[in-house]
C-alpha cells in the first residue's frame, strides 16, 4: 500500500496549463499535481474547462504550459506515446469493440503481452499460443479485479449492464497497468450498488499506489474519495485544496449556487 506524503514527488504535475480555440479561452493558468496513491478530483460547473484540461494534459489539443510525468517533462511527447510511459485515461463515453467479447476487449488492449506478431505466430506458433493463453488468464483476473464478473466475459460489451460497462471502460483504460489513470465522469449514470463498486475500485487502485485524476459531477462521491480537489470555473482555476476547505470555500459555493452563504 502506498500512502502519499507531502514530501513524495508528484506522479503527474501540470503548470500554467492553457488552451485556446481562436479567441476563446477554454483554459488558462491551471496548475496542480497528484502523487502516487492519491486521488485528485477536478470539478466545476458545465463549461468550466474540465474536459479541456484532460485533453491538454494528454496532448490531444494544442496547449500552453508544462506537463511532468514521474519527474520527466513530457510536454512535447505526443498523445499516443503517453500510455507507454504510464499515463492513461478513460473517456466520458464508453467505447468498446462490440464485435469482440468482453474478455477479448481487454486482451486486445494488452499489446505485446498478448500478441506475438505475425512473424512469431508463423514461426513460433506454440509460443504464440502460450502467450495468448497467459494473456487470457491475466485478462480474466483483471476483469474480475475491476468488478466485471466472469459470467459477463463471453458476452459482447453491449449485452452487459450499464454499470458493468463503466467498470469495463476503466479496466480497458488501465490495461496491464498505469502509474497515472485519468477518469472522465466514471460515475455518470451510476447509483446504488454500481456506485459502491466504483468507490471500491477507486479505493483499491489508490491503495496500490496509482495516482488518479477524476473529473466528476457527483459531489458526494468526489468529496468522499478525493485527497485534494481542483475547482475550475470559466476555464480558470478557482480553488485547489483538500475537500473540507473546498466544501466551505465561498468562491466555490458562488460558482455552483450563484451566491455565497
Amino acid at each position: 500500500m502506498t500512502v502519499p506524503s507531502e514530501d513524495q514527488a508528484p506522479a503527474l504535475s501540470v503548470s500554467q496549463l492553457g488552451v485556446r480555440y481562436g479567441a476563446l479561452v477554454a483554459l488558462e493558468d491551471v496548475t496542480w499535481s497528484v502523487r502516487p496513491g492519491e486521488i485528485l478530483g477536478i470539478i466545476g460547473p458545465n463549461g468550466a474547462g474540465k474536459s479541456s484540461c484532460y485533453d491538454a494534459v494528454t496532448a490531444m489539443v494544442k496547449r500552453q504550459g508544462r506537463v511532468t510525468l514521474q519527474g520527466v517533462d513530457v510536454t512535447d511527447i505526443p498523445s499516443h506515446q503517453l500510455a507507454g510511459l504510464g499515463l492513461k485515461r478513460a473517456f466520458q463515453q464508453n467505447a468498446f469493440f462490440d464485435d469482440l467479447s468482453v474478455l477479448d476487449n481487454l486482451i486486445a488492449v494488452l499489446g505485446s503481452r498478448s500478441h506475438s506478431g505475425l512473424i512469431g505466430s508463423i514461426f513460433k506458433p506454440l509460443s504464440a499460443a502460450r502467450l495468448r493463453e497467459q494473456a487470457s488468464q491475466f485478462a480474466c483476473a483483471q476483469l474480475v479485479r475491476f468488478g466485471v464478473p466472469t459470467h459477463y466475459h463471453s458476452l459482447s460489451p453491449k449485452e452487459i449492464p450499464y454499470g458493468v460497462q463503466r467498470l469495463l471502460s476503466i479496466a480497458l483504460a488501465y490495461g496491464d497497468g498505469a502509474s497515472v489513470l485519468m477518469l472522465d465522469e466514471p460515475a455518470a449514470g451510476l447509483g446504488g450498488e454500481d456506485m459502491a463498486r466504483l468507490v471500491e475500485l477507486l479505493t483499491s487502485l489508490k491503495k496500490e499506489g496509482v495516482a488518479l485524476v477524476v473529473i466528476e459531477h457527483h459531489m458526494d462521491l468526489i468529496m468522499a474519495v478525493a485527497d485534494r480537489i481542483c475547482v475550475l470555473d470559466l476555464g480558470r482555476q478557482l480553488a485547489y485544496d483538500v475537500p473540507a476547505q473546498i466544501r466551505n470555500d465561498p468562491r466555490v459555493l458562488e460558482a455552483y449556487l450563484g451566491k455565497t452563504q
